[in-house]
């Protein structure tokens, strides 16, 4: 069941695992973990994850990013194919440098999602 990450957030935060697969070879990482975050404009993956299925950002191809502190930064834009909830989700999406990357809005307002804090697991309702 997916859960709410009490070892890295205080208080738990939602986190997603999603699968990541270069679209060129078929290569896939899974169980890539990112905080669902509804304030983040995009998605935000770990570069290590990125960099396991043999994918590296093309030098130049960066996009300004500005932090909810106001601080401005260049991030590194990458194309794959992300696996999450059976659905794929192909594009450009941002690399950071850190182990959990973000599930922004580019991903998430295609969704319908479920967050139970005090359960503290999220779901995605079904009709």
């Amino acid at each position: 069941m997916p859960s709410y990450d009490d070892l890295h957030f205080s208080p738990p935060a939602p986190v997603a695992r999603v699968t990541l697969r270069n679209p060129g070879t078929g290569t896939e990482v899974s169980d890539v973990s990112l905080l669902i975050d509804s304030g983040a404009d995009v998605t935000l993956l770990p570069r290590s994850a990125v960099e396991a299925i043999g994918l590296t950002a093309s030098p130049g191809d960066d996009c300004e990013v500005m932090g909810f502190d106001g601080n401005k930064a260049l991030a590194p834009v990458v194309i794959l194919e992300m696996v999450f909830l059976g659905r794929n989700f192909r594009g450009r999406f941002l690399l950071v440098e850190e182990d959990l990357g973000v599930l922004g809005r580019n991903v998430l307002n295609q969704l319908s999602l479920l967050l139970d804090g005090p359960r503290r697991h999220w779901s995605e309702p079904r009709p």
